[in-house]
């Protein structure tokens, strides 16, 4: 699949309906740790010689907390079985729909990370974002879920920024891992600077 092709009216829907299908399963023995992620990774990266920049550490931390206290209590927020990793090339078409594949980071999560992890990663705009939440929940979506889309799109790339720190110090392969999360970071930042923020912390879509 392309961003392109996973824009289209029809694949949304699909992918709203394969999101559903997934968070209705049976739990799994494997939690994914949306609200320690940053520490964890951080910890993980120093061990190996790496470790991300001060400033965006802090900015990693300072969103997490706010998000997660947020969110915590919100209706809807409820832990259940998630992919964790919705990046473009993790989908396949088929003549059924859409088939996800690469399922090392399924855990029991939030299942708004799922959510806004497939819009940041495919690129929805704020329209697709809601088409999304449609098809995802058979309804117009409120604001408070508006919200916390857009919230998790945020804490979506927090683990890709900060993965990416960690696999700079860890990896070998022949990529530009600090390129990949400064590129995150950044999207991030924009992020944290949205005048939008304030209200979708307190459940608001604007």
């Amino acid at each position: 699949m392309t961003p392109e092709a996973m824009a289209e009216p029809a694949r949304i829907a699909e992918l709203g309906a394969a999101l559903r299908m997934v968070h209705a399963g049976p739990a799994l023995p494997s939690a994914f740790p949306t609200f320690t992620l940053a520490e964890e990774y951080e910890q993980s990266a120093r061990e190996l010689g790496g470790g991300a920049r001060p400033e965006d550490l802090e900015l990693a931390r300072e969103l997490t907390a706010r998000i997660g206290e947020a969110v915590s209590g919100r209706p809807g927020h409820e832990i259940v079985p998630c992919h964790n990793d919705m990046l473009t090339a993790n989908f396949i078409a088929t003549g059924d729909g859409l088939v996800l594949v690469d399922w090392e980071y399924a855990g029991m999560n939030d299942r708004f990370f799922d959510l806004g992890n497939a819009a940041v990663n495919n690129e929805f705009g704020d329209e697709q974002g809601v088409a999304l939440l449609e098809a995802y929940f058979g309804a117009e979506p409120d604001e408070g879920q508006v919200a916390s889309l857009a919230l998790m799109r945020l804490m979506s790339d927090v683990r890709e920024a900060m993965w990416g720190v960690v696999q700079g110090a860890a990896s070998r392969i022949d990529f530009d891992y600090d390129a990949y999360a400064a590129q995150h970071f950044e999207r991030l930042r924009m992020g944290a600077d949205d005048p939008r923020l304030e209200g979708w912390l307190r459940g608001q879509a604007s």
